[in-house]
Order: structure tokens, then sequence, then C-alpha cells
């Protein structure tokens, strides 16, 4: 049972997850024309987001601990991040958020579904990638340079969180929330090209 410790940590990341979308998806309604009459909803939101990343700061050091580390826990583990980024960035433009100066909808919709679409194009292609190398017996664990652009996603992700529960116009919240998107993407980008570079995708290539 103790040996399970860090998959029921990944699988209970995957559960917070799952509450924590439907609670975007599900917040306008509390957060309409910034009036709050249920203020504490995306709080509440934030806090069960903050322990989903809890779970994935410690489910790796765990598993080294115990020496459980698998093939399942490389695959998973990555895959509940992605579902939990990937996932935020498509609520939020679902929901129409965040919302950035005095732009019309529909260019903040572009906006918005770019960012998502940069972010999934590029979990996928990575994604693709690992699955390919794990196929073939070679590790394509995550690197220090993806746990970097995955602490910026989460950090842009909580980040709006609170934007959309307590900044909703302010003008430093505007340009917090626009600088932060646009480093989010050059991360994401060079972390994504960056990966074709890597030794483990090359001895895969070359082992095919």
């Amino acid at each position: 049972m103790v040996k399970q410790i860090p998959n029921i940590l990944t699988f209970g990341r995957l559960v917070l997850t799952i509450v924590f979308l439907v609670m975007l998806l599900l917040s306008p309604r509390f957060y309409a024309d910034g009036e709050r009459p249920f203020p504490d909803f995306l709080d509440y939101a934030f806090i069960i987001f903050v322990i989903a990343g809890l779970t994935d700061i410690i489910d790796g050091p765990v598993a080294r601990k115990l020496k459980v580390t698998s093939k399942f826990g490389r695959m998973m583990d990555p895959l509940a991040d992605k579902v939990l980024v990937c996932g935020a960035f498509i609520c939020f433009a679902l929901i129409g958020e965040p919302k950035l100066f005095d732009f019309k909808p529909t260019t903040m919709a572009v906006i918005q579904w770019l960012v998502a679409g940069v972010i999934i194009s590029r979990e996928v292609y990575v994604t693709t990638l690992r699955h390919i190398a794990e196929a073939r017996g070679i590790n394509f664990a995550a690197t220090f340079s993806g746990k970097i652009k995955m602490f910026l996603q989460s950090f842009a992700i909580g980040m709006m969180v609170i934007k959309i529960a307590h900044v909703q116009t302010a003008t430093w919240g505007y340009w917090f929330a626009t600088v932060t998107l646009a480093i989010v993407l050059i991360v994401t980008v060079i972390s994504g090209l960056r990966a074709t570079q890597r030794s483990p995708w090359r001895k895969a290539v070359s082992s095919g």
C-alpha cells in the first residue's frame, strides 16, 4: 500500500483537477459584471488548485524515496499536469477570461483561444514524443526546463483565478496578466522546440 502512494497522489490530482475545472466553468454566474454574491467561490477553487499543485511537487520525491519510479509514473504524472494546464486554459477561453484592457469580445476571444491553442499544441507534441520514446524503452522523463514551464503555467492559472475573483478591472491587473501570458507563451514554445533536441528523443529516432 505504501508503495502506491505516488500513484494515489497522481490519481488524487486528477480528481482535484476535474473539480477545479468545473468550478472555473461555473464561476461566471458568481462574478458577472463585477458582482460577487458568492465571493469565496473562486477562492475555494484556488485552494483546490494549490493542493493539486502540491501533490505534483511531492509525488516525484516520494516515488524516488520509496524506490517505486516506473514507466507508469513517468507517463501518468505528466498527463495529469497536462489535463490541469490545458483544461484550465480551455475553461478560461470558454468563460471569456482573462479580460484585458478595453479589447472587444472578438479580440479577447482570439487572444484567449490562441493562448490555449499554443499550450495544447505544445503538450500534444511533447506527449507524442514521450510516447514514442517510452514505447522504444527510452526514458523520456520531465526535465528541469519542463518543470520551469509547468511552474510558469501554473502561476499564470493561479494568477488568473485571483484576477477574476478580486482584480477584475484594475489597470495594473490587466498589465500583469498580459505580461504573464506573454512569458508563458514564449517559454511554452521554446520548451516544445527544445524537446526534439533532447538526447532521449535523438536516441529514440536513431533506434527507430
